[in-house]
């Protein structure tokens, strides 16, 4: 059981103190086929202390959750006041810095623990809310099936513990390596590797019939080809492992959320773009669609429709090509046409019926955990500006002008009440060739907009490393796109930020002072708060995920609407004066 004492400021500047007592038991062992293990609470009660203000009075009553109003009294002001000193703490967006690719090895060893835990501390030092680390399945389950090896993440992740840090673990079910900023190389288990050697299917195939080996495809996810299990089981089965072994790190809160990896990258799209077979960018990139599972599939689905004669697009062109020299993509061209429509809605729907069984599957291990799920979506932000949008659509997000292919993604997370991570926040127009015909900023605005209008919590990570105050003005104009609000939550405000990435080159003195003043300004200009309840992260134990959603009404979310205007913060949303006093060698202004 758990008290929590609030605060809430009612009509006619009454003030009442509402306490929460929270109760929920957990069972230890609970049998597999209900896809779930249990874990019990050891943890002594303890009150926590937050503030928040009532809608005319009107407080939404949880399932399982007990209001009981106080009287207030002196001991209860003082409590309020020294757990909540700050209401523009309503405005804080927590930092999180990525970890190296490579932070463990494909040996499954953590490199140079004690040149870590010193980047951690001064990491700490700088305000940074915790980290984000890539959980390797090539690395884990590299032994053979059900063969989990965890220490070297255990290792990890008592260092990111000591040091008073939060983490955000990636369940990565992916090659790392023929991608943009891939370091390393860390390839899918053996054991996969070998599967696909008999039955090459398994893998995504261009139109040319070349093999992606990045991670399985969605084709095959219910197809018991693994030694007896589904692909969908094998990432069960791991995050199970992964909930069983971290058990005292899930209890300790250690963790915010877990990201689960829904395909190449992490990312929820097929791997339409990959520079190890010859992509160059701005290029629109292959459909993923050629395996025999998914040809198969295509083929019942056009039988269905009344069109058995249909088959998959063989005019799609070549990797590095542009829109208007393919007769699929150009104007006017076979994306606009019935068959074309067909298939657009065909293979994007598959990959929204992919992302949400893995992670119905996810919310049923880590059920009764104090974490959130999250999801990753790339920004195809290249040829956005384009007619058909071809990059998008070859990725797997059907996106046009007069279609949104983002807020039906939204809809499915949101009965996972799932976190949904967007790519490109530092990214502006003007800085992309031209020929790219980039529209990141509106990508953003748009995506950011409808996960906002889907009552979904959102998060964002830049593309590339950048050390620039540009870059961080952007990121920043995204996270609170309509500034800072000084009496309560802004109506616009990102869950969180990921930073990419850890390196020697971002601790270089310089870059880290302006990254110092940037992680600052994310907190509001506030000093960085260790209690994620105080800037209105409330966490509470997962529950199970809401109804599926059927898929014509998921659809019903492609419907355009308006985004949410974006109106920059002059006041306390730039970094265009820290940067210059940390290049000047100057004192920061007072405000900072």
């Amino acid at each position: 059981m758990e008290n929590v004492v609030c605060a809430a400021q009612c009509g006619m500047g009454t003030k009442i103190t509402l306490q929460f007592q929270e109760r929920y038991n957990l069972q230890h062992g609970m049998s597999r086929r209900y896809g779930a293990i249990c874990v019990e609470r050891a943890r002594k009660p303890r009150t926590t202390h937050c503030f928040f203000k009532s809608d005319c009075g009107h407080l939404k009553k949880e399932r399982g959750v007990r209001v009981t109003l106080k009287a207030e009294t002196a001991e209860s002001k003082e409590q309020i006041h020294t757990s909540y000193k700050d209401p523009m703490l309503a405005s804080y967006v927590p930092v999180y810095v990525m970890l190296p690719l490579g932070v463990v090895t494909n040996d499954n060893v953590l490199q140079d623990s004690a040149g870590l835990k010193n980047q951690l501390k001064e990491l700490h030092a700088a305000g940074v809310d915790g980290v984000m680390v890539d959980v390797w399945w090539g690395i884990v389950e590299s032994k053979g099936p059900q063969q989990y090896d965890w220490s070297a993440y255990r290792t990890l992740f008592k260092l990111v513990q000591d040091c008073k840090m939060k983490l955000q673990p990636i369940m990565s079910f992916h090659q790392c390596g023929g991608n943009v900023g891939d370091s390393v190389f860390i390839p899918l288990p053996k054991w996969v590797l070998e599967i696909g050697e008999l039955d090459p299917n398994i893998f995504y195939t261009n139109n040319k019939g070349i093999r992606n080996k990045e991670c399985i495809s969605l084709g095959v996810d219910n197809q018991p080809l693994f030694h007896g299990r589904t692909p969908i089981e094998l990432y069960t089965d791991y995050m199970r492992s992964f909930r069983e072994n971290m058990k005292d790190f899930l209890e300790s809160e250690l963790m915010i959320d877990i990201e689960v990896g829904l395909g190449p990258a992490g990312e929820l799209r097929y791997p339409s773009y990959t520079q190890n077979q010859g992509w160059v960018f701005p290029g629109i990139g292959q459909f993923q669609c050629y395996d025999k599972y998914l040809k198969d599939d295509f083929k019942e689905a056009a039988t269905r429709e009344g069109h058995p004669e249909w088959e998959l697009p063989d005019n799609v062109g070549e990797l590095n090509d542009a829109p208007e020299s393919t007769k699929f993509f150009k104007s006017r061209g076979t994306y606009l046409t019935k068959k074309g429509k067909f298939f657009l809605t065909w293979y994007s729907n598959k990959l929204l019926i992919h992302g949400d069984e893995i992670l119905d599957k996810a919310n049923s291990v880590f059920l009764g955990c104090k974490v959130k799920l999250a999801a990753k979506i790339a920004g195809i932000h290249w040829l956005y500006k384009s007619k058909s949008h071809a990059a998008e659509l070859t990725s797997g997000y059907y996106n046009l002008n007069r279609r949104d292919g983002y807020r039906p993604i939204a809809r499915m997370l949101s009965r996972h009440k799932a976190v949904l991570n967007f790519t490109c926040l530092e990214m502006r127009n003007h800085e992309q060739p031209i020929e790219a015909r980039s529209g990141a900023q509106e990508l953003v605005q748009q995506v950011l907009s409808g996960c906002w209008m889907e009552k979904l919590e959102v998060a964002g990570e830049n593309a590339l490393a950048r050390y620039d105050s540009e870059a961080y003005n952007q990121i920043l104009l995204n996270a609170r796109p309509n500034g800072i609000s000084k009496w309560g939550p802004p109506k616009l405000k990102m869950y969180s930020m990921a930073y990419l990435r850890l390196s020697d080159e971002l601790l270089q003195q310089t870059n880290f002072d302006i990254f110092k003043a940037f992680v600052r300004k994310m907190h509001a200009n506030l000093d960085y708060c260790p209690e994620p309840e105080r800037y209105y992260h409330f966490r509470v134990p997962m529950e199970l995920s809401k109804p599926r959603i059927p898929l014509e009404v998921l659809l019903e979310a492609t419907k355009p609407v308006k985004p949410y205007a974006w109106i920059p913060d002059d006041n306390h949303g730039t970094l265009d004066e820290i940067y210059d006093c940390v290049v000047d060698g100057l004192d920061f202004p007072d405000y900072y």
